[in-house]
């Protein structure tokens, strides 16, 4: 790597500090877009301070958000208004996961910090007749496909941030939590596990390094 490599590298790792965004609240409304107008119950799988879980609570009857940090947990009850029919539960996962079903199960930038093949063989158990599993997730680069993705990103990140933050710097999103771990798992080991234990599942590479997969139970 140049000297000026290292220095571009350097200054957006500034700006990015200085300019943080959610980028996978940035999915949620897409979640949203996946799923039927009503639903009976929904389960937020690593819920973190209950962002998508409020927004679920839009189209669901009951919802359920599960994360293993107790904090964070307990910061998203406090942000959850009583009347709005959501319930926090402190757990790991896959094994601590409530029993279902459920019609909707979603997971968000969480799947990669689970044994993904278990946590898919959950997800597929809870998930009512009929119901959806939509996951955001995070994948290893590898192939030359997975690096243009990832450096069309880069400018569109910038541009992001300015338009969400107005240009000012801004405080790093509530949701956004400090304990994380890269991915282990490259998108086409993804879609082999994830087309085995979940038949037909669709899943596509997204900008701002994402992949998302949805699966219907028919």
């Amino acid at each position: 790597m140049t000297s000026l490599s290292r220095g571009v590298l350097r200054a957006l790792e500034r700006f990015h500090a200085a300019h943080p965004w959610d980028h996978n609240a940035h999915f949620h409304r897409w979640i949203l877009r996946q799923l039927p107008r009503r639903v009976g119950s929904a389960l937020d799988v690593g819920c973190g301070s209950g962002d998508l879980a409020r927004l679920l609570a839009t189209r669901a009857e009951r919802v359920h958000g599960v994360d293993a940090d107790p904090a964070i947990t307990a910061r998203a009850r406090e942000l959850t208004p009583t009347a709005v029919p959501v319930t926090y539960t402190v757990a790991d996962a896959p094994a601590g996961l409530p029993d279902g079903p459920y019609d909707v199960i979603t997971c968000v930038a969480v799947v990669h910090h689970l044994p993904f093949t278990r946590a898919l063989e959950a997800f597929r158990d809870r998930l009512a007749p009929g119901g959806t599993l939509v996951i955001v997730g995070v994948s290893r680069e590898r192939t030359p496909a997975d690096h243009l993705l990832s450096f069309a990103s880069i400018p569109l990140n910038i541009v992001m941030a300015l338009l969400k933050n107005r240009g000012r710097p801004s405080p790093h999103p509530v949701s956004m939590t400090a304990h994380t771990r890269p991915a282990g798992m490259t998108s086409r080991e993804i879609v082999r596990e994830a087309r085995t234990v979940l038949p037909g599942a669709r899943l596509r590479r997204r900008l701002f390094w994402r992949y998302t997969l949805v699966w219907r139970n028919r």
